[in-house]
C-alpha cells in the first residue's frame, strides 16, 4: 500500500497567532516543504482561496493540495446556512483534488484566545448534542456527495476535545461523517491515540501527526494556562522528536488499510524552533516509521 505525507503550514505561520511567522512569504513555505520531501500541503491563512490563483503556485513546486480547516458554527447556523458558507471552501477543494474537508465546530471555543484556560472551553448540553450531530449528519451527507468527505477535528478549547467526545460524536453521527485523528490534540486531553484507532479505524480518513513535550504540558495542565501559551512554550512538535510513539500508531493504520494522508502539524514558535530543519526531521522520521510498517511513500506526481 501507498502513503502520502503532507505539511500544514503551521510550521512556518500561524493561524490562531498570526504574529508568528507573519512576515515569511508563501513562497518560502512551500519552496522549503518540497526541500524537506513533502507531497502536499494543507492551507494557511497566506494561501490564495481562488482555485485558478492557487493551482498553479502550486503546481510550480510540484506540490498537491491536501485538505484545510473549516471553522463550523453549527450550534448557531441551520444547515442551510452552513452549506452556503462553506461553498468557497468547498470548491477550492474539489476544484484541486483534496478528498477530506477539516471541520471543526468552533462555536464558543477558546483555543484562539490566549488570555483564557482551556478549562473555559465550551461543553455542549445533551440537547445541544442531538442538535449539533443531526446538523452535522446532514453537512456530512452534503460534502460527501459533492465528492468531499467531511473529516471531524476534534481540538483542544472546542466541543469536541476529548476520547470522550470523540466516542459520543462517533455513536451519534452517520459513516458519513469521517474522523480526523490528530495524535497531539487526543494526547493533550489525555486520550489515547491507539485506543481510538482501534475503536475508529473505519472512520478515520485523514491523520494529523503532532508530537507532545510532556515537560510543557505538565506546566500547561498544572497552570490552568491557555491554548495559545502552551503552544508558545513548545507543548508541540514534529513527529519523532516528543514523546508519543508513532510505530504502533503507524502499524495498526496500516493494518486497518488506512489510504489517506499522513500531514505533519506542528505549531511552534518559527523564531525558535527554525522550519525547514524542523520539517525535514518530522518528514524523515515518518518516512521512516511508514516504511517500516509496511507502507509505500508516494513521491511527486503533480
Amino acid at each position: 500500500m501507498t502513503i502520502k505525507i503532507g505539511i500544514n503550514p503551521l510550521t512556518w505561520s500561524n493561524d490562531d497567532l498570526p504574529s508568528l511567522g507573519a512576515d515569511t512569504p508563501l513562497e518560502t513555505c512551500l519552496r522549503e516543504g518540497k526541500q524537506a520531501g513533502y507531497l502536499g500541503f494543507e492551507l494557511g491563512n497566506k494561501f490564495p482561496r481562488e482555485p485558478e490563483i492557487l493551482g498553479p503556485i502550486l503546481q510550480q513546486y510540484q506540490l498537491e493540495l491536501v485538505s484545510g480547516w473549516y471553522s463550523g458554527q453549527l450550534l448557531q447556523r441551520r444547515v442551510e446556512d452552513e452549506i452556503r458558507a462553506l461553498q468557497g471552501h468547498l470548491h477550492l477543494l474539489k476544484a484541486l483534488g483534496a478528498e477530506v474537508l477539516v471541520f471543526a465546530e468552533v462555536t464558543g471555543c477558546v483555543h484562539g484566545r490566549q488570555d483564557t484556560p482551556l478549562s473555559h472551553r465550551p461543553v455542549m448540553t445533551d440537547v445541544q448534542w442531538k442538535i449539533f450531530t443531526e446538523k452535522l449528519n446532514q453537512v456530512a451527507a452534503y460534502t460527501l456527495a459533492q465528492g468531499v468527505r467531511l473529516a471531524y477535528h476534534h481540538h483542544m478549547g472546542t466541543v469536541v476535545e476529548t476520547e470522550k467526545d470523540i466516542d459520543r460524536l462517533m455513536t451519534m453521527t452517520d459513516d458519513t461523517v469521517g474522523l480526523l485523528l490528530d495524535t497531539g490534540h487526543l494526547t493533550y486531553s489525555g486520550g489515547d491515540p491507539l485506543t481510538v484507532i482501534q475503536r475508529y479505524s473505519q472512520r478515520i480518513c485523514h491523520v494529523h501527526c503532532k508530537d507532545i513535550r510532556f515537560e510543557i504540558l505538565d506546566w500547561a495542565k498544572n497552570s490552568d494556562n491557555s491554548f495559545l501559551n502552551a503552544v508558545l512554550q513548545g507543548v508541540f512538535t514534529v513527529p519523532g522528536d516528543g514523546c508519543i510513539d508513532y510505530s504502533p500508531l503507524l502499524k495498526t493504520l496500516e493494518n486497518k488499510g488506512y489510504e489517506g494522508w499522513l500531514v505533519v502539524e506542528a505549531e511552534q514558535d518559527p523564531a525558535i524552533a527554525h522550519p525547514l530543519t524542523y520539517a525535514r526531521k518530522g518528514y524523515e522520521y515518518l518516512e521512516q516509521q511508514a516504511t517500516q510498517v509496511g507502507w509505500q511513500v508516494a513521491e511527486s506526481s503533480a
